[in-house]
């Protein structure tokens, strides 16, 4: 493979050192292959690898028999990812992976083989393996719009089947199952992750039924079980009465099957950009991916095309014949409009038959899905709660903080318009008792606990979490307090619950709390400082229509409720009163033409070095009683103070923002 020795292609080092490939790489690697007996690699699974360091190209060696990394491998890894880091998601695009595929798909001789991205870089310490395994270009470039992001919390590993390569599933089984099998020997507590892109999908099952007691963990995008119920399934006739000379149509035949051409050509668009702008942007992307598809017709030749839908056949048999063996866990993300393969209704298929598996629907994506814009593969593992370190998912080792590329998804998909709307307010209390516009008033450095009132239906979630990232570049969050004050974070919590969240009409504002000052005694333990606060607004977007005492008056809507509810864990059933009525319902409501929220932060309690006195439960109660007076002081002022706003309105603050631009900031009252 010369693909890494080109300076227009220097994307990917190799995870085999065949002979072929260091005949023309020795200028820039050098690649040692530790074979019991050879000095040569003689089959797919004795591994010789490579990987960069941070002085360049280092070694990390995977011989076959061996099972430990090298150290100098460990010295690779980052410590850990920043808060809104960049993970370099839409760097590349389908226009990058057709010019990358030119190269790699030259001949050398070689069998399949493992091969290491370099845009993937240095992952962050501890991170699990991924292998990808590919569909039916078996280039292994499927993941190259996903390369720098998940390269950064996974050690990547890409397997490429050469064009003219011959090598039977079983075959392919043989290589992905040994390497499987050798990392766990390396690394018996820590996961590996195999995505398997449609034909990818069907080797992934298959490792995962012959392997039941290693820890895996399968990304499945359109997995090919479904081949028989393809077009490609009856394409194989009329492909083989095609003559040879017409097959430079093939690629243009398959690229109508396999994938959205727009949605693939928007990932190379910049992003915010003015729509005539964004639109000559895609014109000139989906021009370049017509004339590069002509030249794909080497990577997929009509005798390559007929080989590979027999191994598709195979593989699809093999796969679904064994999966009631599979113990892994499963997350299949299934394309609405897969013109290849039947996805979304295979999916559903898979659910039902796999013991422990999760679907995702992309309504409107295609076949290939990882190359189509929008799909960021790392937030859908991050979103599914599927990315762990090691057996057991840890709520805080394993938390991975959002990217920039998620922060601003968030906003212009759903929380920017929500936050346009409701135009939030936040204010702060400093020390001397003074209200400010803004968070200056909250402590910079945690453990800190946030303490306050729970809005119907939580909507004062979303403006808050965002303007904590944006002003004090910190992630609030909730569960797990012991934990989360061991490693002083910023805690939320809500001693109302879902009693407070789902009230009922003419208890807005009203705190229901429980008598146990417990959250006090638990802050003290750990020094945190606790800043209460108070929010108002939900009643200027939305009125209560029904609310559960009127719900549970309607028979079969009582009866559902109550069914539903049987499923989920109770919490607080310790408690008595109010707060421990806390059923899960969705109360009827009607939108309003939205007013303004407006949060305020009050002056915080500091329970540092106050442990010893705070144990005492009467001191305890004193300051929690404090603390639920301070809230409702808070939220009293704001009904209040908001009166005087003249932005209060929505239309107020669109002409403002029509007059001064949206960076400025909306006023407000004078607090």
């Amino acid at each position: 493979m010369a693909f890494s020795i080109l300076p227009s292609a220097a994307r990917i080092s190799p995870f085999l050192s065949d002979p072929s490939f260091r005949d023309r790489a020795q200028t820039r690697i050098r690649v040692r292959s530790e074979v019991s007996g050879s000095s040569e690699v003689d089959s797919a699974h004795q591994i010789g690898t490579v990987m960069r360091t941070s002085e360049g190209i280092g070694e990390l060696s995977l011989g076959k028999g061996k099972g430990k990394r090298d150290l100098g491998a460990e010295k690779t890894e980052k410590e850990e990812l920043g808060l809104l880091y960049d993970d370099g998601f839409g760097s590349e695009s389908v226009i990058d992976y057709l010019d990358a595929v030119r190269e790699l798909i030259r001949p050398d001789g070689g069998p399949p083989r493992w091969f290491c991205p370099v845009e993937c870089s240095r992952p962050i310490r501890g991170s699990p393996l991924l292998l990808f395994l590919p569909g039916l270009d078996g280039v292994g470039l499927g993941l190259i719009l996903h390369h720098k992001s998940l390269g950064k919390v996974f050690e990547v590993r890409c397997m490429h089947i050469p064009v003219h390569d011959r090598t039977p599933f079983e075959g392919l089984l043989k290589l992905v199952e040994e390497t499987v099998r050798l990392e766990h020997s390396a690394s018996p507590d820590t996961p590996i992750y195999l995505v398997g892109d449609s034909f990818g999908g069907c080797l992934a099952l298959a490792v995962a039924a012959r392997n039941p007691t290693i820890d895996l963990i399968l990304i499945l995008s359109n997995p090919a079980t479904s081949f028989g119920k393809s077009q490609l399934h009856s394409f194989s006739p009329i492909l083989e009465a095609l003559p040879e000379e017409l097959h430079t149509a093939i690629p243009y035949l398959l690229s109508f099957i396999m994938g959205d051409p727009v949605k693939m050509g928007m990932a190379s668009v910049e992003k915010e950009l003015p729509p005539s702008q964004a639109l000559d942007q895609l014109s000139r992307s989906l021009t370049s991916m017509r004339q590069r598809l002509s030249g794909l017709a080497d990577i997929i030749p009509k005798v390559t095309l007929l080989w590979k839908l027999k191994l598709l056949k195979s593989a699809a048999l093999y796969a679904n014949s064994r999966l009631h063996a599979v113990k892994a866990e499963v997350l299949v993300l299934a394309s609405g409009k897969d013109n290849m393969i039947p996805s979304r209704d295979e999916a559903e298929r898979l659910l039902n038959s796999l013991q422990n598996c999760k679907i995702r629907l992309f309504k409107d994506n295609g076949h290939t899905l990882l190359l189509e814009d929008g799909v960021c593969l790392l937030t859908v593992i991050k979103g599914t709660g599927m990315y762990r370190r090691s057996r057991k998912y840890d709520y805080i080792l394993d938390h991975l903080p959002p990217t920039r590329t998620e922060f601003a998804h968030l906003m212009e998909r759903g929380s920017g318009w929500f936050n346009l709307a409701t135009g939030p307010v936040m204010l702060s209390t400093l020390q001397d008792g003074k209200i400010v516009r803004g968070l200056t008033g909250v402590p910079s450095e945690g453990p800190v606990l946030l303490v306050g009132y729970h809005m119907l239906m939580g909507f004062e979630l979303s403006p808050l979490i965002e303007a904590f990232l944006r002003e004090k570049n910190v992630l609030v969050r909730a569960r797990n307090f012991y934990r989360l004050f061991s490693s002083k974070s910023f805690v939320l919590l809500y001693p109302g619950g879902v009693r407070e969240a789902l009230h009922r009409k003419g208890e807005e504002y009203k705190l229901f709390w429980p008598d146990q000052p417990e959250f006090v005694r638990m802050a003290a333990r750990f020094g945190a400082t606790i800043v209460p606060f108070g929010v108002v607004g939900e009643d200027d977007i939305v009125e209560l229509l029904l609310d559960y005492n009127e719900l549970t008056r309607i028979p079969f809507i009582r009866d559902w409720i109550k069914y539903e509810n049987e499923g989920f864990t109770r919490l607080r059933t310790d408690f008595t009163g109010e707060v421990a009525n806390q059923d899960l319902f969705l109360p009827a409501m009607v939108p309003k033409i939205p007013g303004r929220f407006y949060y305020l932060f009050g002056k915080p309690f500091e329970t540092k070095g106050k442990a010893q006195m705070l144990k005492d439960r009467q001191n305890a109660s004193e300051l929690y009683l404090q603390i639920k007076s301070q809230v409702e002081s808070i939220i009293s002022y704001l009904r209040k103070k908001r009166e005087e706003d003249p932005y209060r309105g929505i239309l107020q603050r669109a002409i403002y923002q029509a007059t001064w631009g949206s960076k400025h900031p909306v006023p407000t009252f004078e607090p």
